[in-house]
């Protein structure tokens, strides 16, 4: 039975109570008239409804819309995003929130940059990847790839190792991607591999968010950016964009982002110094092609990163 302040929050959290059902119904909608829709419109709209279920993830390792984990997990669980558990991106994700380690690869799972000599140790052919990611085009058509090979090869590196941490949550993933795939393709006649091919862009998309969300810079809180995007791109990715007043208060529900940045812009912007962008779009026009910057971390930023400092 649930506390009283656990019931209490989860009246509170009505907006994202309704927004998950209505992601969940959204999928199901696309699934069930999927014939009508037909492949082209069909994929465009399960790509986006997939790209926003992540966002939906992202808000439930946060605690929301409930006091409880085994609740937000549960409506988490679903793998219709298929690429990783639900349990893995909550545990890689939460360390990530360690500020101090920010874009330092090795420590922080999310990072988009490698030391010089992990740069330096790459194949030829993986550096220009690294380097292509840094596009906005390259990283909605190789940055999957880069995160999809390596998740997938835990599946077989950790029990090999003798770590077996993760293997319920991957054996419980796969089994639920294995009867979701059966289900779209005897019901819907989506076949899986029709589905594989549209959550890749879906999850290229959502990676988008974070292609310059964090930079290298000595104080950890101007490592983290605010993106005054557009309406679209604000419910895509669930407010997310205002990403400083997320790292400051994790806990803040997506629907009071936007308010607390707008009720202290110059506050936060004079905390992450200045590390402002103004919407996707100008990602888009600038950095299309053009790297925003290189895919190695500065050296002296390292031992920054492990003094922690502010």
């Amino acid at each position: 039975m649930h506390s009283p302040s656990t019931l209490a929050r989860s009246r509170l959290e009505w907006p994202t109570w309704l927004l998950t059902a209505g992601i969940y119904l959204a999928w199901a909608a696309v699934v069930v008239y999927w014939r009508q829709l037909g492949d082209v419109l069909g994929s465009a709209a399960l790509l986006l409804v997939v790209c926003w279920y992540m966002s939906l993830q992202h808000e439930l390792v946060h605690g929301h819309p409930t006091a409880s984990p085994r609740i937000n997990r549960l409506l988490g669980l679903a793998p219709l995003a298929v690429w990783y558990p639900f349990d893995m991106y909550r545990h890689s994700h939460l360390i990530h929130h360690q500020d101090e380690h920010l874009t330092r690869p090795g420590i922080d799972p999310e990072s988009n940059y490698l030391t010089a000599a992990q740069y330096a140790g790459l194949p030829a052919w993986q550096r220009v990847c690294w380097r292509w990611q840094r596009t906005v085009l390259g990283r909605l058509l190789v940055g999957p790839a880069l995160a999809i090979v390596p998740t997938w090869a835990d599946i077989l590196r950790q029990p090999l190792r003798g770590d077996w941490s993760h293997s319920r949550s991957w054996a419980e993933h796969l089994g639920l991607l294995a009867l979701l795939l059966w289900a779209l393709q005897h019901y819907a006649g989506i076949h899986p591999l029709h589905y594989l091919l549209v959550s890749y862009p879906a999850l290229g998309l959502a990676m988008l968010r974070s292609l310059y969300e964090h930079r290298p810079a000595l104080r950890p809180a101007h490592r983290i950016a605010i993106n005054e995007a557009s309406p679209f791109w604000r419910l895509l990715y669930l407010n997310n964009n205002y990403h400083v007043v997320h790292h400051e208060t994790p806990s803040m529900p997506w629907y009071r982002l936007r308010a607390t940045y707008l009720a202290d812009r110059s506050g936060y912007l004079q905390r992450n110094g200045g590390f402002l962008v103004p919407g996707y779009g100008h990602l888009l026009r600038r950095f299309a092609l053009t790297p925003i910057d290189s895919p190695v971390l500065p050296e002296e930023l390292i031992p920054v990163a492990r003094s922690s400092l502010h």
